[in-house]
């Protein structure tokens, strides 16, 4: 019988990854003379991508934004984060836990991210964590991403899994469309990056903490869907 799978969402679920993101758009709002933003006020637009920051940035600042600067600022925004991995970055409390638990039950462990794949696998091997994954599926290995349920049901395979016995864990909106329109259970973390609580958007189930995301909650779920 194929393993049961987990999936993780990155940034905002596995990793809290926002202390480098907001290092990098700092850094390119400087080239445009843009004054840095407040961690605390823009935390929520972090999983939204560093074009969507920028953009928000400026209009926060009543600065309009062409394409062609667009472009440059997020050029400056990407290269300075690669250039920076790790950085501050780290596994959220629980996180290193909840992969052994999930490890020893016998379960595929997968990541399924909009960050580009260079980035993710850099970043997870920069932390140590590579070996506990059987795939690793950015916004780039595939001809679509997230929400397109394709790019979980891909990453799921990539991994040696079956959709119909998977558990799909993340921190937004995007990550639990993707999981409804895969037909997949889906438990959203409370803490990552949205600007509306993850409960609006109705998942199988929310935690606050990982100590809560127990292979006893993972069964219940992946049964319950599969009736």
């Amino acid at each position: 019988m194929i393993r049961p799978t987990i999936v993780f969402d990155l940034d905002g679920t596995l990793i809290d990854t926002a202390p480098d993101l907001l290092d990098s758009l700092n850094h390119s709002l400087a080239a445009s003379e843009l004054a840095a933003v407040d961690e605390a006020g823009f935390k929520r637009f972090v999983g939204h991508g560093g074009r969507v920051m920028i953009e928000r940035a400026h209009a926060a600042q009543h600065r309009s934004l062409d394409v062609t600067e667009h472009d440059r600022l997020l050029k400056l925004f990407l290269d300075h984060y690669t250039d920076n991995i790790p950085g501050k970055s780290r596994p959220y409390p629980g996180v290193i836990e909840a992969i052994a638990r999930f490890e020893k039950a016998g379960y595929l462990l997968a990541i399924c991210t909009n960050k580009y794949q260079a980035n993710s696998l850099a970043l997870i091997e920069a932390l140590g964590l590579t070996r506990h994954f059987a795939a690793i599926a950015g916004q780039d290995t595939f001809a679509f991403r997230k929400p397109d349920p394709r790019h979980l049901t891909e990453t799921i395979r990539l991994a040696g899994g079956d959709p119909h016995r998977a558990l799909m864990v993340g921190d937004s909106q995007t990550d639990i469309d993707t999981a409804k329109a895969a037909g997949i259970p889906v438990v959203a973390v409370d803490f990552g990056y949205t600007d509306r609580h993850v409960r609006e958007f109705e998942p199988s189930a929310i935690i606050s903490h990982f100590d809560a995301l127990t292979v006893d909650l993972a069964e219940r779920l992946i049964s319950a869907a599969g009736h």
